[in-house]
Formats: C-alpha cells, structure tokens, sequence
C-alpha cells in the first residue's frame, strides 16, 4: 500500500491536471492531432463533385446508378510517454526537481488523452529501458503512470535517449502520439529521433534547471555529477570559468533546437522554475496554427 502522503501528492497532482484540462486543454488536444486512419461508415449515392475513385462499383452495378464509399477519421489515438527518470532528473534548484516538471506534464497529456477517450502508455528509461506500461485508458491507468514517472525506483542512473527509441519501435508498431521528455544529458540519439519522427508523431520535450547553464559566484563549489558520481571542485568566483559553463550549456539548447528543426519536430523547453501548463499550451497553439494554415 502507498503512503498517504504519495497518494496525497498524485490526488494533487490529478486535480490540478483535470481543471487545467477541462479549462484549458481538452479542446487543443482534440483539434491538433489526427486519428490514426479511415474507417468506413456508408455507401451514398454519388452526388457531382464527388471523387470518382470512390465509387463502390458493385453496389453500382445492382443498383444501376453510381454509388460512392465514405469514410471518416478514426479519432481513437494512442498517447506513448517516454520519459527520462535517470540520476539527473531529481535535481532542481528552482520550485520543481526535473522530474516533478515531467511528472505533471505527464498528468497534463495523460488526462488530455483519457478526456478524450484514447489510450495512453508509459515507456521509463535510464541507460536502459526501466519500465513499459502498455496503452490503456481511464482515470485509474493514467494514476498508474503519474505515480510510476513520480516514485518509480530506477536501476540505472545514466540516460541512453536511443535504447528508449529503439524499443518504442519495437513495442508500438501503429502510429502513435509520442513525447519524449528528457534533459538528453547524453548523445548519439539524432537518427533514432529521426526514425521514430518517420513513424510516428513525436514531440521532443527538454527539461532544464537554470543552474545548468548560469552558475552563480558563490565561490569554491564542490558539485557532483548525479549520473557518474564523479564530484568536483570548481571556482566560481571565476568569470571566465562561469562564461564557459553557459557557453556549454547554451551549446547544449541549440544542438537539440537544432536536431528538431532538422527533423521537423516541435520542441518544448520547459524549467524547473515552473510555466509547464503555459508551454504546453503555447504549444498546442503554433500546432493549431500550423494545421490551419494548411
């Protein structure tokens, strides 16, 4: 049984993502993604205008007058979440760890997708693949996965971005809406990114805390990678070595934004310092104003 207080922190966490939701979201959800594919609902009489290619020539042929085949949009989707519980994720200097940030923008989609009746599944990974939660719905299976993303105890602490993409590929075979959620503290992911991109439609999300790329002057600092354990003492006192950090950290932003435009993908950046619910809706909005402009 869990401690009162962890189910205390998902009930929280479980109203915050509904009103947001039903105030805010649901619509957005539903307008800016696609059903997977057609399904046929009636054949009607051809009418001008119509295409020829659909005409149903055996009901043509008893009936002895054109009829043609409809189809409408299958809208039940499926929602896959990747998401980053490595070493890094639990730091945060700000009001968040990273992985509270990816905890709640997990709740957010998860309950957009169950107020829209689709699916929605769970991939957590480190330097391996942690856990995989298949696509189900309702409120009781979109708990599982808040909590799992929240509370899960990782074996692994490093983060390896293309082992998760290359068992997406393998467990989801259907096209599916994927957000992958990750500070990528790693490299050499770029073509499973792009290979994942050609299947399904995926959105990168990369979270930050503002001390990853500005260091404040407080002197000697003794720091430690979370993912390698490895500890150093630094001088920040120093400005050229507090000018180089942000060099690497700014490196670090474009080399992503980088990958993203070079794939067609969007990128949501999102902080510890909080806005998750403003930058998931910004988002929705440039996807809406994409697929009107087309």
């Amino acid at each position: 049984m869990l401690p009162a207080e962890i189910i205390r922190q998902i009930r929280r966490l479980q109203l915050k993502a509904r009103r947001a939701v039903q105030d805010l979201l649901g619509g957005e959800y539903h307008s800016v993604f696609k059903g997977t594919g057609l399904s046929f609902e009636e054949v009607r009489e051809y009418q001008p205008g119509d295409d020829v290619r659909s005409i149903d020539w055996n009901v043509t042929a008893r009936i002895g007058q054109p009829f043609v085949k409809r189809y409408v949009e299958e809208r039940e989707r499926t929602l896959i979440l990747v998401t980053d519980v490595s070493a890094s994720q639990g730091f945060g200097t700000q009001r968040h760890s990273k992985r509270a940030v990816t905890a709640e923008l997990a709740a957010l989609l998860s309950f957009c997708a169950i107020h829209n009746n689709d699916r929605v599944g769970l991939i957590t990974f480190t330097d391996s693949v942690e856990l995989f939660i298949p696509p189900g719905k309702g409120t009781r299976h979109a708990l599982r996965l808040i909590r799992e993303i929240l509370f899960g105890q990782a074996r692994g602490k490093g983060t390896a971005v293309a082992t998760a993409l290359d068992f997406l590929q393998k467990v989801q075979r259907k096209r599916a809406i994927v957000f992958l959620m990750s500070d990528f503290l790693d490299a050499g992911f770029e073509r499973p990114v792009r290979l994942v991109a050609r299947r399904h439609d995926l959105t990168l999300v990369r979270i930050e805390d503002p001390r990853e790329h500005e260091l404040p002057a407080v002197g000697l600092l003794q720091v430690e990678d979370a993912e390698t354990g490895r500890q150093f003492l630094i001088d920040t006192s120093s400005a050229a070595l507090r000018a180089r950090y942000a060099e690497e950290g700014r490196l670090r932003r474009e080399a992503i934004a980088r990958m993203a435009r070079g794939s067609s993908l969007d990128l949501i950046e999102v902080s510890t310092d909080g806005g998750h619910l403003d930058a998931l809706v910004r988002y929705f909005e440039r996807r809406e104003h994409r697929r009107r402009r087309r």
